[in-house]
């Protein structure tokens, strides 16, 4: 499976989203993705196995608990092919970066801040 077929959904993105925050045991996770997506655990499980087969995330085991990991090799994959596009957002952020400058400079010319 493609790298963005695995993050084109918004489960696994979330997923990801709580083990960039930590390690965390199965359980966790499907509390939080019950509760906020109302899938079930065999659901969860199914995201878990995807991003686990795909090398987004680790699991190991502790005892009877599984716990997740975020495996940041794929998302320095990621990173790396977006570089390509970075210019085009970039040369946007530097000039909204310039405008609010210039808002600044101005303000301060006119004594309003």
């Amino acid at each position: 499976m493609h790298a963005f077929d695995v993050l084109g959904d918004p489960v696994r993105r979330r997923i990801l989203e709580l083990l960039a925050e930590g390690e965390r045991s199965a359980g966790e996770i499907v509390a939080v993705v019950q509760e906020e997506f109302g899938i079930s655990q065999p659901g969860v499980s199914q995201h878990l196995r995807v991003l686990r087969d795909s090398g987004f995330a680790t699991v190991r085991a502790e005892g009877t608990r599984r716990l997740y990991a975020v495996d940041p090799a794929p998302l320095r994959e990621i990173d790396a092919w977006l570089g390509h596009f970075r210019r085009f957002w970039n040369q946007r952020l530097d000039a909204l970066g310039t405008e609010l400058a210039r808002g600044r400079r101005e303000r301060r010319l006119c004594g309003d801040g």
